[in-house]
């Protein structure tokens, strides 16, 4: 998830650029650049860090054009680094790309371009697309771009620039935003609308395998095979700060329904062609490495010590390694037996988490390989573990995390599958069978999603009361674990999740008239124990709110309300039953009147002890 802007007009192009990044900053921080026509032709600054960064090196030496393009990034190939950073040009200089998304075929584009003589000066999948296109062109940028993008796999907002064609700028869509401006005598082009609201409010909103054409005096919209297409001008009536949020309420909102595309990011490329293998190159240890790990130890804080409860479960049930899931800031304390054939799992969002960082360093004094999975590239945790598996999350501006925490759960999905398949613990048949559930995960969550207003309804309702339970068994208590935090941190309702047989061990002395208890049901094997459970937090007045998969029959007949979820494996539902209970959280706030993305008392990364 990052930023992209051009400008094409009368006016000094760089200012346009650099109030279109401001505006875009929240989409990605850790670097950004521009390239804008000069009288000395194509030139391009950039600079690791935040946008002021650039803003100073630009005011040392302004560049002065009236075309240009702008990024602001958020890293997914290449630590943050002023060599990492967009834009990218070709060998010759003479064509520059910004891109947002993930090109998935990047690395074998790369190794056929580098055999052929072209030099790479970054690790990023974008620079890619710069040599591609300077490679299919031959007097035509637009047919250039519509060659190259038909060899690249994966999603993509491009904004293309040449040396060789002056008065003309191409951008294109696959799977990731982008809008186009326009406007009297100039045009623009925008990740996001907030980009270009200051210039105009007249936007082309493109579709996937559409691309632009712009010039001062117009656009010109195109299907990759070159077919001209017609569209109404979108009027945007929206203020600045709705349009950040992509015309939802709040960032935590939005960033829920931004999950089915998250989801799909972080898949990309880590699943093969066929859809039968997990493909990890960024786990750098050797089959033997892996053969001779003997425990797991999952470290973390808060919602990613929820995800990596998670992830305990699916390890162990996929391969048989015993794995311990631990609290952080308790890690180094209580003299974990950590030994060279333990591999620690440390899971942080920002990569920067004080304790989860302290608890990375013990685990390797003590010889221990660790596995990072964290949003963030070029983090403390991403330099400092042995492996880095990134979540494709993008930046998470809500304090409360929904995005970065079921994408963590992918990213376990992932490597216990990928261990299953080096291990053989399962059969290939199973892997195929799994991995084919996963891709449909992001489906599943707009379906979800599309249902909000039931959980509105019921959310509504609970936030009359100062005090909910949550119950579940297996997996489902796990997920339980992280639908309590959430209505905690942002509706400020005592909340508290319990093993649903763990009741009648001195819960049940708490269960009165009316008082609201969720229960998660989603695990076959367990309904008719869960059932039961339920049965007596009914005896005891409990108000039922049953999450379960559709299709059940029994549950439904148990409860007051009900939410049901798709049917997926059993393994796989905790990346569906907590949508309902992000969205119960944030409606809950909402009723209360709270502020939903800036809870009291609570930061966004724990940078301290």
């Amino acid at each position: 998830m990052c930023g992209i802007v051009g400008y094409i007009g009368n006016r000094n192009s760089q200012e346009v650029l650099i109030e279109g990044l401001k505006k875009l900053e929240y989409r990605g921080y850790d670097s950004a650049g521009v390239a804008v026509f000069t009288k000395n032709g194509l030139e391009v600054k950039k600079s690791v860090g935040r946008l002021a960064n650039l803003e100073s090196k630009l005011g040392d030496a302004p560049l002065e054009g009236t075309i240009g393009i702008g990024h602001t990034r958020w890293a997914t190939h290449g630590k943050p680094s002023d060599a990492n950073s967009h834009p990218h040009t070709d060998s010759s200089l003479k064509f520059s790309v910004v891109h947002n998304g993930i090109i998935e075929n990047y690395a074998t584009l790369k190794e056929e371009l580098i055999a052929n003589g072209h030099v790479f000066l970054s690790d990023t999948d974008t620079e890619v697309i710069s040599h591609l296109i300077a490679v299919e062109y031959q007097g035509d940028i637009v047919k250039a771009v519509q060659k190259a993008v038909k060899r690249m796999r994966g999603a993509y907002a491009l904004g293309v620039l040449t040396e060789h064609e002056p008065d003309r700028l191409v951008a294109v869509r696959n799977a990731s935003p982008l809008i186009i401006g326009v406007g009297d005598g100039e045009n623009f082009i925008g990740s996001d609308i907030p980009a270009i609201l200051n210039y105009t409010r007249d936007v082309y909103i493109l579709n996937d395998g559409e691309m632009a054409v712009l010039t001062r005096d117009g656009v010109e919209l195109l299907t990759l095979e070159g077919n001209f297409i017609s569209r109404e001008l979108f009027h945007v009536d929206w203020d600045l700060v709705t349009a950040e949020k992509a015309g939802f309420d709040h960032f935590m909102l939005k960033e829920i329904y931004e999950q089915p595309k998250a989801y799909r990011d972080t898949m990309g490329a880590r699943i093969s062609e066929d859809g039968k293998r997990v493909v990890l190159p960024e786990v750098k240890m050797t089959e033997d490495e892996i053969k001779r790990i003997s425990r797991i130890h999952i470290v973390a804080c808060g919602t990613a010590y929820h995800a990596g409860l998670v992830g305990k479960t699916i390890i162990e049930r996929l391969t048989g390694i015993p794995v311990e899931t631990d609290v952080a800031s308790e890690y180094r304390y209580r003299s974990p037996i950590i030994t060279p054939d333990t591999l620690v799992i440390v899971v942080s969002q920002s990569g920067e988490t004080a304790d989860t960082l302290a608890a990375l360093r013990e685990a390797q004094r003590c010889g221990a390989r660790v596995l990072a999975i964290t949003n963030v590239v070029g983090s403390s945790v991403a330099r400092e573990a042995n492996s880095v598996i990134t979540t494709w999350a993008g930046p998470e501006i809500a304090v409360a995390s929904t995005k970065a925490y079921t994408t963590q759960l992918i990213g376990f999905y992932l490597f216990g599958l990928f261990l299953a398949q080096t291990l053989e613990t399962q059969k290939p048949e199973y892997i195929a069978e799994v991995l084919s559930a996963l891709q449909q995960l992001p489906t599943q969550v707009e379906a979800i999603l599309e249902k909000a207003e039931d959980i509105k309804d019921i959310a509504e309702q609970a936030a009359t009361h100062e005090d909910l339970f949550f119950i579940g068994r297996g997996i489902d208590y796990a997920v339980t674990l992280e639908g309590s935090l959430k209505l905690k941190e942002i509706s400020y309702i005592h909340s508290e999740a319990y093993p649903s047989g763990e009741l009648k061990h001195g819960t049940l002395a708490l269960i009165e008239d009316g008082i609201p208890v969720i229960a998660l049901a989603t695990q076959d094997e367990l309904l008719e124990k869960t059932v039961s459970n339920i049965k007596e937090v009914v005896a005891r007045g409990g108000y039922i709110i049953g999450i379960g998969n559709e299709g059940d029959a029994e549950l439904p007949r148990q409860v007051d309300r009900l939410f049901s979820i798709p049917r997926t494996l059993g393994l796989l539902t905790p990346a569906l039953s907590v949508i309902p209970l992000q969205l119960l959280a944030y409606y809950a706030a909402l009723a209360r009147g709270n502020d939903v993305d800036k809870p009291r008392n609570l930061a966004k990364s724990v940078t301290v002890e």
